[in-house]
């Protein structure tokens, strides 16, 4: 049971339902992290927003699913790790060993998305003061400083969902069931 309130389109404050009607039509159906967020509709706007705004960057989609699975992961947000399996296997089509090791903590299979994989758990383990050969190593494999940048976007994004779900707990929607995921012990 969600510690939070699960708001509905009837539930919701005014000024969230138009969001959550646009989400629920875009998804088709409504995701209980939006539910919660309803509950302060300048938080479900900023996420919504922060969304928007990541999907335009130099990253590709198969790049920030994998920062969004790695925050997750770290955060032990299980519902944002089975929201973002979902989309990595459905959406991003990544191959399954990759999911697998995103989900597991493991290394990657490509020599490109481990050192973004490994970039971003630095960032949040340092808070963004990631050290120089850390850096460099993004550097190197061909990623731009903007990347790095928006490895920061993608993780304030993803801190945002991750507390928030954290926080309210709220049950996985049925949709995301299949992808469950729990937090290794």
């Amino acid at each position: 049971m969600s510690r939070l309130p699960l708001h509905d389109l009837e539930s919701a404050p005014e000024s969230a339902r138009p969001l959550l009607q646009q989400a629920a039509k875009s998804n088709g159906y409504l995701s209980n992290l939006l539910a919660v967020l309803a509950s302060a509709p300048n938080a479900l706007e900023a996420y919504l927003t922060l969304s928007q705004l990541n999907a335009k960057g130099t990253l590709s989609f198969e790049e920030r699913e994998v920062v969004q699975l790695i925050a997750a992961t770290t955060h032990g947000c299980t519902f944002c790790v089975a929201g973002h399996t979902a989309i990595a296997r459905k959406k991003v089509r990544m191959p399954e060993e990759r999911v697998a090791a995103l989900r597991a903590g493991q290394t990657l299979d490509s020599s490109r998305l481990e050192q973004l994989a490994s970039f971003t758990r630095a960032v949040i383990a340092s808070r963004g003061r990631v050290d120089d050969a850390t850096y460099a190593a993004f550097l190197e494999v061909g990623y731009t400083p903007a990347a790095a940048l928006e490895v920061v976007l993608g993780v304030s994004l993803a801190t945002l969902c991750n507390f928030a779900n954290n926080v309210a707990q709220p049950p996985l929607n049925p949709e995301l069931a299949e992808h469950a995921w729990e937090r290794p012990a």
